[in-house]
């Protein structure tokens, strides 16, 4: 059964803290983990891309030259696909890149990516998260007295403004809330930092 240390906010340790084997201590599915990632990559992508085909390019009504007796190939539009200014053959259009991931996937792909963080020791459970200021230089001493680097993703159950503001200006700090987490930002950074009572909450909602 996994087991991870309680710090406070200066970094000292305050006891122990048994986790859920069946949340955080699972057998990975990697195959599931990409496929959640690849999901949400497509999701972020707007899809807006277009080419013209020979339809939509303007002109070319007139046939160029006669069919015979000049030498010359034969060509029906000067906006076909092989002249310069010509539409575009198999051309991108807009599209939805999205597919379809049920429900259990999305769950064994969290638990998998939450597994492979207290694996990699990245995840750092404190006892209270609530900051008193929003400012920015007082969460980035709090991660120096952790010995945080890298990318660091905070993620709290309750709503809590002045992390989400301390944090918006450094560039490897995030906040999010728990009911937000998701299989992308949890693999992108290098620690999870949650309090008690998110995990507990975690717990709760994957169980």
């Amino acid at each position: 059964m996994a087991k991870v240390k309680v710090l406070n906010i200066k970094g000292e340790e305050l006891k122990d803290l048994t986790l859920n084997k069946d949340i955080w201590n699972i057998e990975t599915n990697d195959i599931v983990l990409k496929k959640a990632i690849d999901l949400q990559m497509a999701a972020s992508r707007q899809g807006t891309h277009k080419t013209k085909t020979r339809a939509e390019v303007s002109g070319g009504g007139k046939k160029p030259w006669k069919q015979k007796g000049t030498g010359r190939a034969r060509q029906g539009s000067i906006r076909a696909t092989q002249w310069r200014g010509g539409g575009i053959a198999l051309g991108v259009t807009p599209r939805d890149y999205t597919f379809k991931m049920n429900k259990k996937e999305r769950v064994l792909a969290l638990k998998s990516a939450l597994t492979y963080k207290v694996n990699e020791k990245g995840l750092i459970v404190i006892d209270d998260l609530t900051l008193k200021t929003l400012k920015t230089k007082d969460l980035k001493e709090i991660i120096e007295k952790l010995k945080l680097a890298g990318k660091v993703l905070f993620v709290t159950k309750e709503d809590n403004e002045n992390l989400y503001m301390a944090s918006r200006n450094l560039g490897y700090a995030y906040a999010v809330l728990a009911e937000e987490l998701n299989v992308y930002d949890i693999v992108n950074a290098d620690y999870l930092v949650c309090d008690e009572a998110t995990v507990s909450y975690i717990e709760e909602v994957l169980k």
